[in-house]
Formats: structure tokens, C-alpha cells, sequence
């Protein structure tokens, strides 16, 4: 049911939905990890999961509204987690073209990120979205607080680029909706368990071409509705069994 004071509800029920659909894939940590979504055109103003609230537990109306040019937000009695306002406020203040972000330590990701080869090579379709879309932080400094989050957002700053793999920590992934984000989201992580479990065969792997790769990806790209069907989907089944998602 629509709060008649908050602002933006159609973008606070998919960010809510890919919450609990990130919970049903096992890809949360306790309370950590945080997704966000622009909501004004400068990409500035944006909505983020509020401090210790775990991803099962999210809703529409629990989503806080903030502003990365806001100097005083740590001070709001709402104010949000240390590194949620370092790394996703750093990325909105810096990035217009990035509207929706979404960070998680998930189990093959963070494997992924933990060896000292974190690339992604294009061994299958899903692992080809990614070729040459993705950036390696190599220098991970601790937690995300402002100048980790300013040094993520100067690697992510070529619009072609919308993954990041974080050394040492896990992944962030770029977009322009909810929809086109938690779809990235969920193929990296299909993505990284499918080469984590062909490196563990100890057998050579079949990498693709560039040229096929590259072709791919832009098959990816340009496929019609891939992420909004997903979404689509995600919130017809949540409707059904957690309809509470959207309050």
C-alpha cells in the first residue's frame, strides 16, 4: 500500500523487491551490504536501505531518501551505515550515469574477488555479459568509508563500465534501473560460481574469442526486457508470498 508522504514509490517497490529476491539467492550478509537508486536527474538525491535493517526485512517505506551533496546526513537521527554513505553517496555525488547501485560480499563474488587473478574470463554465455565491462580494484584500504568510496567511483567513471570487482571485499555492480542492475547482479554471481567450479576441475578452459565475447555481450545489451521481465517476475512472486515488500 502507497505511504501518501513518500516520494518516488514505483522506484521504492523495485529496490524493496530486489532486496528480498537477493535474500532468497543467498547473496546478503547479516545487515551489512547496501543497494541504492538515484532518484533525481543529477543522480544526487538517492534511496538506500536503512542502517542494520537486514535485506529480508526491507520495505518500500523503510527505504531513506538521501542527499550525496548533503553534508550533514551522518548527523540525521536516520542517519544511514558509515560505508553505505561512503561508497554509495561518493559513486551518486560522482557519477550521474550511475542510478542504481547494488554492493553485496555473496559467496562466489567475494571468492572471485579473494584470488590474486580476480578477472573474469568469457567461458560461457553469462560470464561473457561482463567482458570488457568490468574494472579490478587491485588496492583494496578497508572499509568503504569516503576515500575508498571516491576511489571506486574515479575507476567506475567510463560509462561502458558497470561492474566493479573488489579485491579483498566483493562486488559492485552499476545500472540504470533496479531491473538492468539486479540482473547484472544475479548473472556475475552465476557467472563467478560457474568459473570457480571449471577452475576447481583443474581441466584447461574453453575461453571465448574477443570477437565472440565482445558479440555477446552486446547481445546481452540489446536482448529485449531481460532485466524487466526478471523483475517483473520476482515482485508477481513476492505479491504472492511477501506481499509486505511493498508497504
Amino acid at each position: 500500500m502507497k505511504h501518501a508522504n513518500l516520494t518516488h514509490w514505483a522506484e521504492r517497490v523495485d529496490l524493496a523487491a530486489a532486496f528480498r529476491w537477493t535474500v532468497r539467492e543467498n547473496m546478503h550478509e547479516a545487515v551489512s551490504n547496501h543497494f541504492s537508486l538515484a532518484v533525481n536527474p543529477e543522480g544526487s538525491k538517492f534511496l538506500i536501505n536503512p542502517n542494520g535493517r537486514h535485506f529480508a526485512r526491507i520495505t518500500a517505506s523503510s527505504l531513506l531518501e538521501l542527499d550525496a551533496n548533503d553534508p550533514s546526513t551522518m548527523d540525521r537521527p536516520d542517519a544511514p551505515d558509515p560505508t553505505a554513505w561512503g561508497l554509495h553517496g561518493s559513486i551518486h555525488r560522482a557519477l550521474p550515469h550511475a542510478r542504481c547501485l547494488m554492493h553485496v560480499h555473496s559467496v562466489h563474488a567475494t571468492v572471485l574477488a579473494s584470488l590474486a587473478d580476480s578477472s573474469l574470463p568469457p567461458i560461457d554465455q553469462n560470464s561473457a555479459m561482463f567482458f570488457n565491462r568490468y574494472v579490478v580494484d587491485d588496492h583494496y584500504g578497508g572499509m568503504a568509508f569516503a576515500d575508498e568510496g571516491a576511489r571506486c567511483a574515479e575507476m567506475l567513471a567510463d560509462p561502458k563500465l558497470h561492474t566493479l570487482i573488489m579485491g579483498n571485499h566483493g562486488v559492485l555492480i552499476i545500472g540504470r534501473t533496479v531491473a538492468e542492475t539486479f540482473n547484472r547482479l544475479y548473472y556475475f554471481e552465476k557467472a563467478a560460481a560457474t568459473y570457480i567450479l571449471a577452475l576447481q576441475t583443474g581441466k584447461p578452459l574453453r575461453v571465448l574469442s574477443d570477437e565472440v565475447a565482445e558479440k555477446t555481450a552486446q547481445e546481452w545489451e540489446s536482448y529485449p526486457g531481460v532485466g524487466d521481465h526478471f523483475l517483473r517476475e520476482i515482485r508477481a512472486l513476492l505479491d504472492e508470498q511477501s506481499p509486505d515488500y511493498a508497504s
